[in-house]
């Protein structure tokens, strides 16, 4: 009898899973021509790649033979890129310096089908750039440029008023956060009233000196560093549930902290919580696994998903993101395919 019981579990257990495996197949499916507004920081990432065989004469440093050098979007457009990558529609809003840099950045964004009608050109910070060498799949080093002091008055203006002709064409705004100068406390604010007025979603992936910033928006999704410094609760694996309740009390808005390796944690404002295991695979690099997460979870959200569904599909994508080099994106093939192996 005791056996029995047992196989009916197991069924009952196959079933819903069964179950859920369909419904995440059906949300995947309307990701296609989804518009989200992303507003962030900017950023060109470039990879100089190459071989390495010795070390350098001159000092204690390897020297790298350049075989080639590529460009892709970084930081905020790096969320778009991802949007794009998954058959959904992105708008991109933000700055760049007047600059190489800003040409190479604007052609990618648009061969990718990518609106950049919101980015605007500021003469006196350059383009963020992070140059990275890599070698044998390694990264070596890394360079960067920047400035991050916040954007000029004018030019915040001219996002407020691109936020407000956009805004009924999207489903889903998203704050990408770097603290580098754009997410100011007039943008943040004008772009939560203007969304919230017009019933729009609104996910933050934030940055812990920003966090007064995002009170009452729908979702924010910081890691388990940046809910420790948000909150002043030294991080463990017994401090997540008092970090997610803490955060929801504070800011009265869901949070999804992700865990890396340990998955995700969901903390609803209905006092839902809910634990994501990380499915385990080999990490190759950590670089933009934020951004698909979030451009996973603003197309779940646009797409009819609750937000355990969301951050289900998120999970997965960034499993498959791990284990790519760079900002490779996501397909929704890959996705699929991971559903499959729930």
């Amino acid at each position: 009898m005791k056996r029995q019981f047992q196989l009916c579990i197991e069924w009952l257990l196959t079933k819903q899973g069964d179950k859920m495996k369909q419904q995440l197949l059906k949300i995947l499916e309307q990701f296609k021509n989804k518009k989200i507004l992303v507003v962030g920081d900017i950023m060109l990432d470039k990879y100089i790649w190459g071989d390495v065989s010795r070390i350098s004469p001159e000092a204690p440093v390897q020297v790298v033979h350049v075989m080639k050098e590529t460009y892709a979007p970084g930081g905020a457009s790096n969320v778009a890129s991802n949007i794009s990558a998954l058959n959904s529609k992105a708008f991109m809003a933000g700055i760049v310096g007047n600059d190489e840099a800003r040409k190479i950045l604007l052609g990618e964004l648009k061969n990718m089908g990518i609106n950049t009608e919101g980015i605007f050109t500021e003469n006196d910070k350059p383009t963020i750039q992070k140059v990275r060498i890599i070698g044998k799949s390694q990264q070596l080093l890394r360079v960067d440029y920047e400035k991050k002091e916040h954007i000029h008055k004018g030019i915040e203006q001219s996002m407020i008023s691109f936020f407000e002709k956009t805004i009924k064409n999207v489903d889903v705004v998203v704050i990408s956060d770097y603290a580098k100068g754009v997410i100011t406390q007039n943008i943040c604010e004008s772009l939560i009233k203007i969304s919230k007025e017009n019933n729009k979603p609104i996910i933050v992936d934030p940055k812990p000196k920003h966090r007064d910033l995002y009170s009452n928006v729908t979702l924010i999704t910081p890691n388990n560093a940046e809910a420790s410094e948000m909150t002043g609760i030294e991080d463990g694996d017994d401090a997540v549930i008092e970090m997610g309740n803490k955060l929801i009390k504070y800011l009265n808005t869901n949070i999804l902290i992700t865990k890396g390796e340990k998955g995700m944690s969901l903390f609803e404002k209905n006092g839902s919580v809910t634990h994501i295991p990380a499915k385990a695979k080999e990490v190759y690099s950590l670089i933009g696994a934020g951004d698909t997460v979030v451009a996973v979870l603003a197309l779940a959200i646009a797409s009819g998903a609750d937000l355990k569904e969301a951050a289900t599909l998120s999970n997965i994508a960034a499993g498959i993101k791990v284990g790519k080099i760079g900002t490779a994106s996501v397909s929704i093939e890959e996705i699929k395919a991971g559903i499959e192996e729930l």
